[in-house]
């Protein structure tokens, strides 16, 4: 098991914490990664984009003009044909869902790989206890400078921490979300990555 510095919320270190490596020293798979990603991403399309054929349109019941005997002009049995301005749309998009399927024990290894790699490039940051008096956008600026840290960064609470959330709502490239809701592209997407002791804890017991 590796140990981890565990700092307070001024960046004191406080102590050592031993994560598992079923958790957290799982080799790279990159493959793995980018389909758990797409398929997080697939999902939240809403996929509601639809066009009109031509039995759609409204109107063209009428037949433009007769069969034959027109002088040359073409046969023509509606004015919605998508031929014709203001017909229909031949393959054109239609309401569908994006999203797909991907076996449980693969979405668990893809996060145990995101999770894994933070810990290998150092970004990942245990704190022992993690929120605000109030919600104080002020106050996680100070947190994010006291640790030296200028760049995009994700905190992971055990439960949910409103004064957390709202604190980092309004920094960009910074997000607050709870061990529970934890994701592949979330980790991979911020730099660093704060989490608490607890939510450890909550993320040994929840994805076991």
């Amino acid at each position: 098991m590796a140990n981890v510095a565990v700092y307070d919320m001024a960046h004191n270190q406080v102590g050592e914490i031993s994560l598992n490596d079923a958790f957290f020293n799982v080799e790279m798979n990159a493959g793995l990664l980018h389909q758990a990603v797409v398929l997080q991403l697939a999902s939240q399309r809403l996929g509601t984009h639809a066009t009109k054929t031509r039995g759609l349109v409204r109107g063209g019941g009428r037949k433009p003009w007769r069969q034959k005997g027109t002088g040359g002009r073409a046969r023509a049995g509606s004015t919605r044909s998508p031929l014709w301005v203001g017909g229909g749309t031949v393959f054109g998009p239609h309401p569908r869902k994006y999203g797909f399927t991907m076996p449980r024990k693969q979405r668990r290894l893809a996060l145990k790989c995101a999770l894994s790699d933070k810990v290998r490039t150092g970004d990942f940051i245990v704190l022992d206890h993690l929120d605000f008096d109030a919600p104080k956008t002020k106050a996680a600026v100070k947190l994010l400078s006291d640790f030296g840290v200028d760049a995009k960064s994700l905190f992971i609470t055990a439960d949910e921490a409103v004064n957390v959330e709202r604190s980092t709502s309004n920094i960009p490239g910074v997000k607050a979300i709870t061990a529970s809701g934890i994701n592949v592209f979330d980790i991979l997407h911020h730099d660093k990555l704060f989490i608490t002791k607890d939510a450890i804890t909550r993320i040994e017991e929840v994805f076991a």
